[in-house]
């Protein structure tokens, strides 16, 4: 059973998506502030966590800052703020996904299961741990350890969310090669979300802003115009 943990100060929505996601199978947590979402993510460990921006005693994007110390369980952004410095704020800090308030139950429940399936299932076109076992690359001040899924930059570990490092691993496993943004948007984000552009070049934004020396002139995570991004070694 997947356990999910939400996070929103309404608390007849808490209610209402306890009882349709318990109806489903999900075995439901709930919390109304940050400090006790911050408690249940550290005692339960849940698979998964659906976060309000708006809590009475810390900014959402805060919580997502302080889980992300300890959980790398998905985080899907459940929040009335429409603006897209929001939505990418979320992001960098390491949400998966960002759902904008209303919204339909039956799109909750599907993004939910599909970060759920991301975050237990090896993406298709991933290298095997034999494979990434033999891949530690050296670019620059950059050293990529594949089977050790650890980034060192000038000689210090970069955190990387798990998004992040799905990207950054499947450009890498291709180095030196073309992959386009509907191959990205695949196997990153599923079958079902190849027009989330916007969410890929956060994350690539994000990735040249850790890794890159001068991320608004990159030497290893590089565009090609209207198709893709290539990693050069």
């Amino acid at each position: 059973m997947t356990d999910v943990l939400i996070v929103d100060d309404d608390i007849q929505l808490l209610r209402a998506l306890r009882i349709t996601l318990t109806a489903r199978g999900y075995a439901i947590t709930t919390a109304a502030d940050a400090r006790t979402a911050l408690r249940a993510a550290a005692e339960r460990r849940p698979d998964a966590i659906v976060l309000d921006l708006g809590l009475p005693d810390l900014d959402g994007t805060d919580v997502i800052t302080q889980l992300r110390t300890f959980t790398t369980a998905p985080i899907i952004v459940l929040s009335a703020r429409i603006d897209s410095s929001d939505k990418v704020q979320a992001l960098d800090r390491g949400a998966d996904d960002y759902v904008t308030k209303p919204f339909g139950v039956d799109e909750l429940l599907a993004r939910l299961r599909a970060a759920v399936r991301r975050a237990t299932s090896p993406l298709p076109g991933t290298p095997t741990i034999e494979e990434t076992d033999q891949v530690r690359l050296t670019a620059g001040d950059l050293v990529i350890d594949l089977g050790a899924m650890i980034v060192e930059r000038g000689g210090e570990q970069v955190h990387l969310t798990r998004t992040e490092w799905n990207i950054l691993e499947l450009l890498v496993s291709n180095r030196g090669r073309l992959v386009t943004r509907s191959h990205l948007l695949q196997h990153i984000w599923g079958p079902n979300d190849r027009k989330e552009t916007s969410y890929l070049r956060v994350y690539i934004a994000q990735l040249r802003h850790k890794l890159e020396n001068d991320p608004a002139h990159p030497q290893h995570l590089i565009t090609e115009a209207g198709m893709g991004y290539r990693f050069r070694a």
